[in-house]
């Protein structure tokens, strides 16, 4: 069973950086995408960024183009997001989601997800 376990959360100031990790097992992710999604209090879970485990192609939204980059480790089965120069509006647990072939930005399309890790930017 695919099980998808987050890590690398915490506090840090505004302008600051975290780097998240998505530690995959239980499956061959060869032909999987894998993406992140933030949730905030209150709102629906949003798209942040995907990206293809063969051939590495990356997805990201709007919102975080040229300050957030995901990367994968082949021999780690393991997915980052490197998180730069954040905002307090980045504050939010972060989820890693997995699913056949195709990223895609919506939630309902994820199969597996990862308990979540909390992100809090401080103005």
């Amino acid at each position: 069973q695919v099980q998808l376990v987050e890590s690398g959360g915490g506090l840090v100031q505004a302008g600051g950086s975290l780097r998240l990790s998505c530690a995959a097992s239980g499956g061959t992710f060869g032909n999987y995408a894998m993406a992140w999604f933030h949730q905030a209090p209150g709102k629906e879970r949003e798209f942040v960024a995907a990206i293809r485990w063969r051939g590495g192609n990356t997805y990201y939204a709007d919102s975080v183009k040229g300050r957030f980059t995901i990367s994968r480790d082949n021999a780690k089965n393991t997915v980052y997001l490197q998180m730069n120069s954040l905002k307090p509006e980045d504050t939010a647990v972060y989820y890693c989601a997995a699913r056949w072939w195709s990223h895609s930005d919506s939630a309902e399309q994820y199969l597996y997800w990862g308990q979540g890790t909390q992100v809090t930017v401080s103005s």
